[in-house]
């Protein structure tokens, strides 16, 4: 996306957002609802908590602070139980400034498909074709038909993924059988079809109703080259991380179903270890990349602890999580380095300073 385009959205979603905030209102066993702290849906109220009160080491925040300033943030934020410890805004970002997501925002549809199956509205292990009808791919009808919403979850789908983002069915060609073949590919987006299909709402809808206007996020879905991209504020990605962090809860609700959350949390497939329902797992013995075939030996980030697990947006948009130390880390902003798809080495160097300072 062109800068001249990004800076009109922000002024656009800037002006929306100011409109309508009013109207929104792997398992660890010390996560419990008693200790998660979840700010009003219906205020800009968030309570805080102090380095001093976690023992951390507060000469190692300035440090980390002009580290991320270097590297193109606009904003940070670090929570604990869900009170925010860290909350800092860079190159004229601000509190209220939107930004997008780009491919974190997966793990939104993730959270979705979950809410769309507890209501009984589809099956994840259905052929999306059940759905969406035969056709919406160029592969064999018999080969379409083997490709189940829990493909699209897993990036199983055995479509080419060499073709572009484009989601059209001349572009989402045969290459494998479903489930044979891990492949990072935008077809995804189809999963957003098929709910809109089961609801009889519009995706957009959909997802204000069951989990946006929920948890008090604001934010929109702006159509972007080929597919949907959601723009929301920081503390709006902070909400849905703590939400995730806290097994789908918000207070006293269920939003997404702990039990599928689990399985979206965790490997889902035998070809990526440190892939699971589009979200990324660190701590695997091995793990794949976007667009290789390669298989690399060891942990995806090796300076984080292992049973973190986050959500990875192009040009470096990332919600960490980390259950053992009841985190929810956000970061958003332009490529730390050079342009990526999920992850860089930037992530590496944050968490080796982000842990200077929390242990």
């Amino acid at each position: 996306m062109k800068h001249i385009q990004i800076s009109f959205l922000v002024l656009i979603l800037t002006l929306m957002f100011a409109c309508s905030s009013d109207d929104n209102n792997s398992e660890n066993d010390e996560i419990t609802e008693e200790n998660i702290y979840f700010p009003p849906n219906d205020s800009d109220i968030w309570e805080t908590k102090s380095i001093s009160e976690l023992n951390w080491n507060e000469n190692q925040l300035q440090s980390l602070l002009d580290y991320l300033e270097t590297k193109n943030t606009k904003s940070f934020m670090i929570l604990h139980e869900g009170e925010i410890v860290v909350e800092n805004y860079f190159n004229g970002h601000t509190a209220t400034s939107p930004w997008y997501w780009a491919s974190a925002g997966k793990t939104l549809t993730t959270a979705i498909t979950g809410i769309a199956q507890d209501e009984g509205l589809l099956d994840i292990n259905d052929k999306v074709s059940d759905y969406l009808g035969t056709g919406w791919t160029t592969a064999p009808l018999e080969k379409e038909n083997l490709i189940t919403c829990e493909n699209l979850l897993s990036m199983t789908s055995g479509l080419d993924d060499s073709l572009g983002d484009n989601i059209s069915p001349s572009n989402l060609q045969y290459l494998a059988d479903a489930g044979d073949r891990w492949a990072y590919h935008n077809v995804y987006v189809k999963l957003q079809d098929v709910i809109a299909e089961a609801s009889n709402e519009s995706w957009s809808n959909y997802f204000n109703l069951k989990l946006r206007d929920r948890i008090g996020m604001t934010g929109a879905w702006i159509q972007a080259d080929d597919f949907n991209v959601y723009w929301s504020t920081t503390r709006s990605m902070a909400r849905f991380g703590l939400l995730t962090y806290a097994k789908g809860k918000w207070e006293s609700n269920q939003i997404i179903p702990e039990d599928y959350l689990n399985f979206a949390v965790n490997t889902s497939q035998n070809q990526n270890k440190a892939y699971g329902y589009m979200w990324w797992l660190n701590g695997k013995s091995s793990y794949r990349l976007p667009q290789t075939q390669v298989q690399f030996s060891g942990s995806l980030i090796p300076s984080a602890p292992a049973d973190m697990y986050a959500a990875l947006g192009k040009n470096d948009q990332k919600i960490y999580i980390v259950p053992s130390k009841n985190l929810v880390v956000i970061r958003m902003g332009n490529a730390a380095d050079s342009e990526n798809f999920a992850l860089s080495n930037f992530d590496n160097e944050l968490w080796l300073r982000i842990t200077a300072l929390i242990d």
